[in-house]
């Protein structure tokens, strides 16, 4: 197939974790054959942070540039699909919905943000009447969410690895705990209670956390570092210097449930044990106790670094990558959309 795709970044991971899934995804379509276009928006933030590049991603500086510029592109294409957050995403799902020749879906990797936008009336990327009108709606989320969207054909799409990038390096564990992820103030108290509130109770140990524009690191505990920003191919090194890692859901995925953060499956890749807040529908993606461990409070995530054993840590890091390369790699989702681009065609016919 052609493939065009519009989407928030490639060329830039800062800020952002819609960079990883899409080099990820369209890096296993290019392996299987499939022709890529990759059309992003030129913006400042990305320009200064930029951390990948290849012959199939193109930039352009306007809406206007992009339709004088891409429309043969999207008229001769099989399938046109349009991510959140691109800039002007309205716009450009319109415009890409009366061009296009071929197939038109949207991947959603914020489905339950897109989902409290709508509901609020805020149309910064999608309207209610784009999310019917795209013959495909691939979804971040799951679970009951997502047959509340009003699209005709919503599917779970959910994150992927790359495992050719995410796999066991071998490192010094020395951090007790870690963290990966941008600042987000609806994480803030997880990660207060899940990594600065252990810091503190554990002030021989180690911590790390990764990720830009934290406020108030003045504040954390001496035994906390900070890594303003983790490209991709440091990742696994990243992780491997963690003894576990952690990870923290935003309200809107908490509440929407079934949102695995793409941070789950990395980590699992790269063959380190995750300790998680909980959210329903976790368990569809990971066993607890054999493949994940789960906090909710301080003393919860203190009793895990204290009483399991590093073989225990091992156990539960190898099963945990044994399921994320079974159901969660670039690959499979790679097959999965062929097979749902395939009956769209079929439905045509």
């Amino acid at each position: 197939m052609k493939i065009v795709v519009l989407g928030l970044s490639i060329t830039s991971s800062w800020g952002n974790g819609h960079a990883t899934n899409y080099r990820a995804l369209l890096g296993a379509l290019g392996a299987r054959g499939h022709e890529i276009l990759f059309l992003e928006r030129d913006v400042s933030w990305y320009a200064a942070t930029r951390d990948f590049s290849a012959s199939w991603v193109c930039l352009y500086s306007s809406f206007d540039e992009l339709r004088d510029e891409h429309e043969d592109d999207v008229r001769s294409a099989d399938l046109v699909l349009v991510g959140s957050y691109v800039p002007e995403g309205v716009a450009v799902g319109e415009w890409v919905l009366e061009a296009a020749g071929g197939a038109t879906a949207f991947w959603d990797i914020d489905t339950p943000v897109t989902a409290d936008k709508l509901r609020r009336g805020d149309h910064e990327y999608v309207t209610p009447e784009l999310v019917r009108s795209y013959e495909l709606y691939l979804s971040f989320t799951s679970g009951p969410l997502l047959e509340q969207l009003g699209a005709a054909n919503p599917r779970p799409f959910h994150c992927m690895v790359d495992p050719h990038g995410y796999h066991p390096v071998a490192g010094d564990r020395r951090f007790a705990l870690g963290y990966l992820g941008t600042y987000s103030a609806d994480r803030e108290a997880a990660v207060e209670r899940l990594l600065l509130g252990p810091a503190r109770r554990l002030p021989r140990s180690r911590f790390v956390i990764g990720g830009p524009q934290y406020p108030g690191r003045d504040m954390w505990p001496s035994n906390v570092e900070h890594l303003e920003h983790v490209p991709p191919d440091e990742h696994p090194g990243f992780y491997g210097s963690q003894r576990l890692t952690l990870n923290v859901t935003r309200a809107a995925m908490v509440d929407a449930g079934w949102s695995p953060s793409v941070r789950l499956f990395e980590a699992a890749a790269c063959g380190v044990p995750v300790l998680s807040d909980w959210w329903p529908g976790l368990d569809a993606f990971f066993t607890p106790g054999t493949e994940i461990l789960v906090a909710d409070t301080t003393d919860e995530a203190v009793e895990v670094l204290g009483s399991v054993t590093d073989d225990e840590l091992a156990a539960i890091a190898a099963a945990a990558r044994r399921r994320v390369l079974a159901e969660h790699t670039a690959e499979r989702r790679a097959e999965q959309l062929e097979e749902e681009v395939a009956a769209l065609a079929g439905a045509r016919v």
